[in-house]
């Protein structure tokens, strides 16, 4: 198929008007279940399946299970470039009935908490973007590389990185992977690095844990440190 007759196959399945309305929902980055996208639209959950189905048949759209939810995301970044200017243009038309917050209403969990063993909300996510600009850590939608320039400063933070390998590790457990973050819906840094960061997190004191919750609280060592060491930008 040519570029431009895949461009029209786009034009043709996103220019929906209810398409256009979960398109523009998913352009931030987010990955939305089809219930929260049926809200966003307007439209049954029955609909939004069906709007989706043939959203993820088109290949606009894939899908990814965590637990029991399936959670819908532009499918590339090839696929957000086609569609950008479509959904833009078509949603002066139709604008975004309704906003959308997604994850726990407790800003104290949103802002930081743990998930399992790593650290996850806007903390956990930051943590993922710094390294990924830095060049330390290659986040692909399936797992995680970690450059050379990675281990160095792994070694500089204080975790040995060769106890971290799968083969030195319980059940082989992975280095690193992405985890979709419950609030934020971009990834935060699972196994065995993101585990790891989370340790060395709670021995220097960058955070504490808050009594009865998962939320933990960023120290102000921990602004410091995470904005000086790792380059995390945060605001208090």
């Amino acid at each position: 198929m040519t570029s431009d007759a895949r461009f029209a196959e786009v034009a043709s399945l996103a220019g929906e008007p209810t398409r256009v309305v979960m398109l523009h929902a998913l352009m931030d980055g987010r990955a939305l279940t089809a219930s929260e996208l049926a809200r966003v639209a307007g439209v049954t959950p029955q609909t939004a399946s069906d709007h989706l189905g043939k959203l993820v048949a088109g290949g606009l759209l894939s899908v990814q299970q965590q637990g029991r939810h399936r959670y819908h995301r532009i499918a590339s970044a090839a696929v957000a470039h086609m569609i950008e200017s479509i959904v833009q243009v078509a949603s002066v038309a139709m604008p975004m009935r309704r906003t959308l917050a997604t994850g726990p209403k407790d800003d104290a969990l949103r802002r930081a908490r743990t998930c399992y063993d790593h650290l996850a909300g806007r903390l956990g996510v930051a943590l993922a973007d710094a390294l990924v600009v830095g060049g330390h850590i290659d986040l692909t939608p399936d797992a995680g590389l970690l450059s050379n320039s990675g281990m160095a400063l792994m070694v500089r933070i204080g975790i040995d990185v060769a106890s971290l390998s799968p083969s030195m590790s319980k059940r082989g457990r992975v280095l690193c992977r992405p985890c979709l973050d419950w609030s934020e819906r971009r990834p935060h840094l699972a196994g065995n690095l993101g585990a790891a960061l989370c340790a060395l997190s709670f021995d220097k004191g960058w955070i504490r844990r808050i009594d009865g919750t998962r939320a933990v609280r960023i120290t102000p060592a921990g602004y410091r440190d995470y904005r000086e060491l790792l380059d995390v930008r945060l605001v208090p």
